[in-house]
């Protein structure tokens, strides 16, 4: 994808030009969200990115910004609208919350304020970030999903609507949405990015992440919201290994989704970085397959859990999809929810034992292309990972049958995110994104 570092179209400068180019006088905050500002008039009304924007909360944020100061000093940020902002709705893609104010910013929507970081406005997602489809449209197709979730975010930054912007996931609604639409989806290790004023789903699992036309790029913004400056300016560095991962559920992918992933091996063996395709033992891929059905258990358990009380006061508002999951654990005992977990807790220590120093696994983000109609995808590519609280990145790379961006997968050592984000800065220049959106 485009990370143009001329001035003739603000709007696809990456974040990391437009922001040299407003620290150097050559571009102001005002005039970089007004380019947004533009660029979402003329093609949102087919993406439908966006659940609120007010141009004029940008306009006056930009006016105020210190171009010398921040991290992000200037940048326009899409913020997932499961996330709480001071100055605008937080409505959760329901109608229950429709138009709700609570008065305050998440904390990572004050840390990237903090850091100069302008919220352009508040991204469309599914509801409570779950399993009903919003109305967001594939940038490079308008008929085919952006993928769930965090929709929103993936469509604005894929279609040039903002550089930055702020998504969540529970089982793959980032990764997953980052390969429908062609941009890098980095989800952090657990906890990395602080959840305070996020309306959870399931707490164990929910991590904040980021949307970014680069890997450079996503380092910078999940730097400024962590505070873990090891992340800021990820230079790009091999592995000392990659592992193939051919994850369960392979019978899923498609033929280009396999082609591209072993497309990106190759590279990375002609690179002189060794690649091990041999099959997992058999007692690995079985764990791993008992995490998918761990992992969905417990999204499902602890997302009833948490919207109890929507249950309760609104049930005829939550979707019949959502109502209908609900009910199908409804009857699991807490004993159940416990040794859901454990398997969890136990995976854990024997991937940090298992993946070497210096190591990452290779492997696709989603089953192919984005499908067509408003699913949101299948994340089962992403649940483990995200179950044992592993980083992981989406990379674009390659097309699929229609057209359409296809990518693969970088998953991490636990806490090994600076690692993860090199390796991923020194493979994308290796690979091959599918052409810019729109027009």
């Amino acid at each position: 994808m485009s990370t143009a570092s001329n001035l003739s179209d603000p709007a696809r400068l990456s974040a990391r030009a437009a922001l040299a180019a407003i620290r150097a006088g050559r571009l102001s905050p005002a005039a970089l969200v007004e380019a947004c500002l533009d660029r979402i008039a003329n093609r949102d009304a087919v993406v439908k990115a966006w659940a609120f924007l007010d141009p004029a909360v940008p306009r006056a944020a930009a006016g105020c910004v210190d171009p010398s100061a921040g991290p992000l000093a200037g940048l326009p940020v899409g913020v997932k609208d499961i996330l709480e902002t001071s100055d605008m709705p937080t409505a959760c893609g329901s109608p229950i919350y429709e138009g709700r104010h609570t008065g305050r910013d998440a904390a990572c929507v004050a840390a990237l304020r903090s850091a100069g970081g302008l919220v352009m406005g508040k991204t469309a997602t599914t509801e409570f970030a779950a399993f009903t489809p919003t109305d967001t449209r594939n940038p490079h197709a308008p008929g085919h999903t952006p993928g769930g979730s965090s929709s929103g975010s993936a469509a604005a930054v894929a279609d040039f609507q903002v550089p930055l912007a702020i998504g969540t996931q529970t089982a793959g609604s980032i990764v997953r949405p980052a390969a429908f639409c062609g941009v890098v989806g980095f989800k952090p290790s657990f906890g990395t990015i602080d959840t305070s004023g996020m309306h959870h789903f399931a707490s164990s699992l929910d991590t904040l992440g980021v949307f970014a036309r680069s890997v450079g790029d996503a380092g910078l913004f999940a730097a400024a919201m962590s505070g873990w400056k090891a992340l800021a300016d990820p230079q790009p560095a091999p592995p000392t290994r990659v592992r193939l991962i051919p994850a369960p559920a392979w019978d899923r992918a498609t033929p280009e989704a396999l082609a591209a992933l072993t497309s990106a091996a190759e590279r990375v063996a002609e690179a002189g970085v060794p690649v091990d395709d041999s099959p997992l033992p058999d007692e690995l891929a079985d764990e791993i397959t008992a995490l998918l059905v761990a992992q969905e258990r417990i999204q499902l358990c602890e997302g009833r859990r948490a919207l109890a009380w929507e249950r309760m006061a609104h049930l005829d508002r939550l979707s019949p999809g959502l109502r209908d999951h609900f009910e199908s654990v409804a009857d699991i005992p807490f004993e159940g929810l416990l040794e859901d977990r454990r398997l969890l807790v136990e995976g854990r220590r024997r991937i940090a034992a298992l993946m070497a120093e210096g190591e990452v696994w290779l492997t696709l983000p989603a089953p192919g292309e984005a499908p067509e109609g408003m699913t949101t995808g299948d994340p089962v590519f992403c649940r483990a990972w995200t179950a044992l609280h592993l980083p992981a990145i989406a990379l674009p790379h390659g097309t699929g049958p229609a057209g359409l961006p296809l990518g693969v997968q970088l998953v991490g050592r636990p806490g090994g995110d600076p690692a993860l984000l090199a390796t991923a800065a020194w493979l994308e220049t290796r690979l091959e994104p599918a052409g810019a959106p729109g027009a």
